[in-house]
């Protein structure tokens, strides 16, 4: 019997939103509000009695018998440690931090956010008697994903580079937020299980320098890693962190994807049980293990463990004369100032002072009030400091609700001080975007540009190339599914943003063969002969076309076609292309995945909000 149920739209669009930054810190923020509410109803007493729920197991002579509370802070929460780790690995490997100008920015403005807000709160709580001093490192962290969510809500409209510049920050941030958990809140240290903890980081390691790509042996280590950690006494958000640093990352190898292509060919002509296994494998092969593990586990954490860890933890019982008691309470302003001022003028200084001493360069596109509002959206410490105060004073204790609410008022304070130092920015300084280009400069020029197609196209795709580029639309047979789908629709421009070793002559031989009116048949044949783009090959595959080798030979090194292709890396510039290959739609940049099927679908959206655009008109 057909099913003829179909799925609720609003139920779709629920999910859609889920999946967003903005939709996930607002549903965080949502879960926070039920905690608050649950804690003090009627059923409070549900909600503190189940977080001290026993729990627990024992296999043979092992087990372990823990409250709701802490299987949830001590265990869930390394799941959530463990993929900040992650993300820190692949920032060294193939991110932000491989960039020495960045990672020294990054570097400055991370220590000082997190030592200036530990001092401010240290200066306040010491002015008022000292009370309350071991709570420092409740103002140490900024919450990652709740920071990025804040961002999208109240940043400026395109704020891409300026994310890329916090997520920067707040891998060092977590870094040091994360070894201060574990070396000054954990508990009497026991040797023999932090003995074997320690054997378990060096079987990560050796692991990693193995360069074994099976996820499955990294997970078991990673699991003894957690049992040993909790039984030694260390706290276990140290190794989940540890652990994710150990897992490999490194960029995708465009031989193992050629491998994998292979093996899909030998499914699609003899589908079988082992040759799907094959297909998995190679699949596994071409990403690296850590990407895999980030992939898997990125949106549970995001939508279940920390929204898990905020229910158990953000719900403080504000009976008892606590609002009075909080106003008058150091730890509480304590922690209030130190995320709120101390991470705006600990990050936002810090900042200020590298990039003119030259220590560091910001971001192309972010301008010193936009940093100023990324500074002050960091005073939302929530999860890391919820953490650190239930191990420094215990959660339900006075001052451990006292610091709680402190933490959650500053939330809504960094919030709104965020979105007022955006707006000045905007309005003072012009920085209505933090982000790149997204605008073709300049527009196509058919008396310049290389085209592919009609001039009058209805649909304009522009790809910005290296010839050494293994991932660019003629590498990978984009370009002819484009153009198979589209036909006489589409017109197709190349431009030129040589950065691979051989790319800068690579595109000076083919301006050379354009003079000679050759350039797509050059670039069809180059293409196809992406390891072997020396001087002698160049001239050989002129030799192939029919070229007039000398007037070739000649045209390379003349300062026309050097000119020619100086125009479309300036180009490339002013439109924020940095890398190839990086396509634009109709005039506009693509962001995120470039197969021929986003790359169709983007196509298809232009061209129906042309049409509804004509309707209109």
């Amino acid at each position: 019997m057909q099913n003829t149920t179909a799925p609720r739209p609003g139920l779709g669009r629920i999910a859609r939103s889920l999946r967003t930054e903005s939709g996930s810190a607002l549903f965080l923020a949502l879960v926070i509000v039920m905690a608050l509410v649950w804690a003090n109803s009627p059923l409070s007493d549900s909600y503190f009695e189940l977080r001290q729920q026993k729990v627990g197991f024992d296999f043979g002579p092992v087990g372990m018998h823990l409250d709701l509370q802490h299987w949830i802070n001590d265990g869930l929460m390394v799941i959530f440690f463990f993929v900040v780790g992650l993300e820190v690995r692949q920032e060294f490997a193939h991110g932000s931090l491989r960039d020495r100008s960045r990672a020294q920015l990054a570097l400055i403005a991370g220590v000082a956010g997190v030592a200036f807000p530990a001092l401010v709160y240290v200066l306040v709580v010491s002015l008022s008697g000292g009370s309350g001093l071991g709570g420092w490192g409740a103002v140490v962290g900024t919450d990652t994903a709740f920071m990025l969510g804040a961002l999208a809500v109240v940043g400026p409209r395109l704020s891409g580079q300026l994310r890329v510049f916090l997520l920067t920050l707040t891998v060092v941030d977590d870094f040091l937020a994360v070894s201060i958990i574990g070396l000054v809140y954990s508990d009497e240290i026991k040797l023999v299980p932090l003995l074997i903890a320690l054997a378990c980081l060096i079987g990560l390691w050796a692991l990693g320098r193995s360069r074994q790509w099976n996820a499955a042996p990294y997970v078991i280590i990673v699991i003894v890693l957690w049992f040993a950690t909790v039984s030694s006494g260390v706290h276990a958000s140290l190794a989940g962190m540890m652990a994710g640093l150990l897992i490999p990352a490194y960029p995708t190898q465009r031989h193992e994807v050629v491998a994998a292509r292979q093996l899909f060919r030998d499914f699609w002509q003899s589908p079988s049980a082992a040759s799907a296994r094959g297909v998995n494998r190679g699949l596994a092969r071409g990403i690296s293990v850590n990407e895999r593990m980030h992939e898997v586990l990125r949106r549970p954490t995001a939508l279940l463990v920390v929204p898990i860890f905020a229910l158990a933890n953000a719900g403080v019982d504000l009976g008892g004369g606590l609002l009075a008691d909080s106003l008058g309470s150091s730890v509480t302003w304590g922690v209030i100032v130190g995320l709120v001022l101390g991470k705006l003028l600990g990050i936002g200084v810090a900042t200020l002072l590298a990039v003119r001493m030259g220590l560091g360069r910001l971001p192309e596109g972010v301008g010193m009030g936009s940093v100023f509002g990324g500074a002050a959206l960091s005073g939302i410490g929530f999860t890391v400091s919820l953490l650190i105060i239930g191990l420094a004073f215990g959660s339900t204790s006075d001052l451990g609700r006292q610091a709680t609410l402190g933490v959650l008022v500053s939330m809504v304070l960094a919030v709104a001080l965020g979105w007022l130092i955006f707006k000045i920015a905007a309005k003072r300084w012009g920085e209505e975007t933090a982000d790149l280009p997204m605008v073709l400069d300049p527009t196509v020029d058919p008396e310049v540009d290389h085209i592919r197609g009609p001039e009058d196209a209805k649909l304009t795709l522009v790809e910005y190339v290296d010839f050494e580029c293994e991932y660019c639309a003629h590498a990978t047979g984009s370009w002819e599914d484009l153009s198979a789908q589209f036909g006489e629709d589409l017109r197709y421009v190349v431009r030129h943003l040589p950065h691979h070793p051989h790319g800068p002559l690579a595109a000076k031989a083919s301006e050379a063969a354009a003079i000679q009116g050759e350039f797509w048949r050059w670039l069809d044949l180059v293409f196809t002969h992406q390891d072997a783009l020396e001087r002698k090959h160049l001239i050989g595959y002129a030799e192939e076309l029919g070229l007039n080798v000398d007037h070739f030979i000649h045209d390379i090194d003349s300062e026309a076609v050097a000119e020619r292709v100086n125009r479309d890396v300036v180009s490339a510039e002013a439109s924020g292309a940095h890398a190839t290959p990086t396509f634009f739609v109709e005039g506009r940049r693509l962001l995120g995945d470039y197969d021929a099927r986003t790359l169709a679908a983007a196509l298809e959206s232009s061209r129906r909000g042309t049409r509804t655009q004509k309707a209109s008109s």
